[in-house]
């Protein structure tokens, strides 16, 4: 903690004169009439009176360095919108890359530009904005400044949508884009304060080049709100925001047995957001279907541990920061998945709910109530209710509770169906780059009375050269989050991790070599040792995009209980103790065909294991993307041997930023089961329009009948502005 507090923090300064930390500042112009959105910004009178704002600076390859394209930025608003313009300048706008033109697709492998506004002027959250010569729409909500939540998740929730109009336009200058932002898509202080945070990046893909506006250092991101600019001179107004989006669908299904029965039904229902203020919304859902989502991504298990699979579903996922305690993937509070979905991801139909969430001042509220029907075989009928209340501090830190329940009723609920979870959490920053966090929870069974805690105490810190992280974690054997997510329980869990960072002055092309150890332990309360993981790596970062990663591992598996990692084959109780290799190699993500691989080699459980994963990525234009990868697992073990295979084909075309086709199709050789998931979609705006889903699933094992169980969906969603 001393180490946190005493870390030397210094400013680097750019050669443009600006040095990185310093907050920067620019002012929005009122425009007297509105840009004509075509993405020609220089040729339209209405930008006349907005002062362009440039002096862009490299976080990389050359940390500090000016920009090497000049990037001019324009921000300006009217009664209901915020306008951005942007001339991003090329010398050879030939070589610009367009890698998609699918909304929300990545923007990293593009040529791009990407603002984030921090609305609420506490350096703390924000709402992302971005854009490739393509015109598609990239958003995304910062919340919690850099570490997402109090306690655990990514700080960028780039599941988040919202209603805005992006044009762009190619020519011989490079390109520029025309970002229109209704006022009543943001969220603000009800005074509508007149300084807002801002910061804006830009990424030449054919360089690897990242600059921000508000120059970071190379180890940031965009989503570092407390570093981000001023932007001056905003008028949002104190307006009411209501939205209705109904839905229709009809779907049919025949069963995967032979002589299965062939069922057809519709079914429609209402979406409705309506503003209380500027900064706090009131979602109800009615009905609610998700029948547009993406299928999960199947895994195979070579352990005795829960599987977990993210949240897909976009009402769940807007505000979802708002909702996390816990450590990412391992515990959590609140995990939506639990609500609507049964355990080998069935659908239970979910009858409706409420969300009240937002900001009020410094202070976070999120209040959820959802209700899921009965489901034959699956789920008693349940009430899910969640409160979140959080408080800012000064420089990254924050206070805050929550309250997780459920009740189930009718006739699949037990006497007293009943589960609560009680969490605090906290987070202080310590200077500019360090913070320590933590959270203390406990639940409520019935029939469970003892050992039901759970908590944290971790500290971080991450500069321009030096990372690392000390952390410890305890979970009773109590403990049960039932609408939550937990990996284990019954651990004592102590970690850390150290990183540090080389550039060399182009050394074999290397732009940064990424030295690190990591450590992790999972001991039971009887000092019994279930897990021990000792990482050691270094990451060799090139230039021109390639990167390798060389690593070994020191494992340690106590196994307390025999269990049967695959069908035949079991692993005795006892300590296992193996080394391993493992190996990362990837190529440039921008160019038009990539390729990665990973290889690890070494012991599990006694015996022998070599894992293989390689992909291939494939870009046509603009339009086509595609992806292929295998993951393999050849085990040899005392109890017996066996392979693992799971293959998986993505591929994506889209006619336009908001007509797309999509596949996903996947084969899963220990379950002996191919799965495929095609999608279309023609937006109206984000997660609206017209949507046909087909699902296909063939069981080919000994179980199964090679019979597929199809579903085809279609659905049609519409947005009405009604207080526009």
């Amino acid at each position: 903690m001393l180490g946190l507090a005493l870390a030397p923090l210094r400013a680097q300064q750019a050669s443009g004169g600006e040095a990185i930390g310093e907050r920067r500042s620019m002012t929005a112009a009122r425009l007297s009439a509105a840009p004509v959105l075509d993405g020609e910004v220089l040729a339209d009178p209405a930008w006349e009176t907005a002062v362009p704002s440039g002096g862009f600076v490299q976080s990389a390859p050359d940390e500090g360095e000016p920009a090497s394209e000049r990037t001019e930025v324009r921000v300006g608003f009217d009664d209901e919108t915020l306008f951005v313009g942007v001339v991003c300048y090329d010398r050879d706008p030939a070589k610009i890359i367009v890698a998609e033109r699918r909304r929300d697709a990545s923007l990293d492998e593009s040529d791009s530009f990407t603002i984030v506004l921090d609305a609420y002027s506490d350096r703390q959250s924000g709402f992302v904005f971005g854009t490739n010569p393509a015109g598609i729409e990239f958003d995304g909500q910062v919340t919690g400044a850099t570490e997402g939540g109090l306690s655990a998740g990514n700080a960028f929730n780039r599941s988040w949508d919202a209603v805005w109009e992006v044009r762009t336009r190619v020519s011989e200058l490079g390109w520029s884009a025309e970002f229109a932002i209704p006022f009543r898509t943001l969220r603000y202080a009800r005074n509508g304060a007149a300084r807002w945070g801002i910061n804006f990046q830009r990424n030449i893909r054919r360089r690897n080049e990242t600059s921000f506006w508000a120059p970071l250092a190379r180890q940031l991101n965009l989503y570092w709100v407390s570093l981000a600019g001023d932007l001056e001179g905003v008028e949002a107004p104190a307006q009411r925001n209501l939205k209705w989006t109904p839905y229709a669908l009809v779907k049919g299904r025949r069963e995967g047995v032979a002589g299965g029965a062939t069922a057809s039904d519709s079914d429609a229902g209402l979406d409705v957001k309506y503003g209380v203020t500027p900064g706090v919304t009131l979602d109800a859902t009615l009905n609610t279907d998700f029948a547009q989502v993406e299928a999960d991504e199947q895994q195979i298990n070579l352990d005795r541990f829960n599987l977990f699979f993210p949240e897909k579903r976009p009402f769940f996922l807007e505000n979802a920061g708002l909702f996390s305690i816990g450590v990412a993937e391992e515990l959590e509070l609140f995990f939506s998945r639990r609500i609507g979905l049964g355990p080998q991801g069935q659908e239970i139909p979910i009858v409706g709910g409420l969300r009240l969430s937002g900001k009020a001042g410094a202070n976070n509220l999120g209040l959820l109530y959802m209700r899921a029907d009965e489901a034959a075989d699956v789920a008693p009928r349940n009430d899910f209710a969640v409160a979140r209340y959080s408080r800012d501090l000064p420089n990254r830190s924050a206070i805050g509770a929550m309250f997780v329940g459920r009740e189930g009723a009718g006739r699949l609920a037990g006497a007293d169906d009943t589960n609560r979870t009680y969490g605090l959490d906290g987070r202080w920053g310590i200077g500019e780059y360090g913070q320590v966090s933590g959270f203390v929870a406990r639940t409520d069974t019935p029939g469970i009375r003892e050992d039901d805690h759970a908590f944290r105490l971790a500290a971080r810190y991450d500069s321009e050269t030096l990372a690392y992280s000390v952390g410890y974690t305890e979970v009773g054997e109590g403990f049960n989050p039932e609408v939550g997510f937990l990996a284990r329980r019954g651990y004592r869990k102590p970690d850390a991790f150290i990183l540090y960072r080389i550039r060399p002055e182009k050394t074999w092309g290397l732009q940064e070599l990424r030295p690190h150890v990591s450590y992790r332990g999972f001991w039971g309360f009887d000092d019994f040792q279930e897990t021990g993981y000792l990482h050691v790596d270094n990451h060799w970062e090139w230039r021109n995009g390639y990167e390798l990663h060389t690593g070994v591992n020191f494992t340690r598996e106590g196994v307390r209980e025999p269990f049967e990692i695959v069908p035949g084959v079991v692993v005795p109780p006892g300590t296992y103790d193996h080394e391993d290799l493992q190996l990362v190699f990837f190529t440039n993500r921008g160019a038009p065909a990539g390729f990665e691989l990973r290889i690890t080699a070494g012991g599990i459980f006694g015996g022998d294991r070599v894992a293989l994963a390689p992909s291939l990525r494939l870009r046509a234009g603009e339009a086509f993307n595609g992806e292929l990868g295998w993951t393999h697992n050849d085990v040899d073990l005392p109890g017996g041997s066996f392979e693992t295979n799971l293959g998986r084909l993505r591929l994506s075309y889209s006619f336009t930023p908001r007509v797309f086709v999509q596949a996903l199709a996947q084969y899963n050789d220990r379950a002996d089961r191919w799965a495929t998931n095609l999608r279309f979609g023609r937006l109206q705006s984000a997660n609206t329009g017209l949507f046909v889903v087909y699902d296909e699933a063939r069981d080919l094992g000994s179980a199964g009948t090679g019979v597929p169980d199809r579903s085809l969906i279609v659905k049609y969603s519409r947005l009405f502005d009604v207080l526009r």
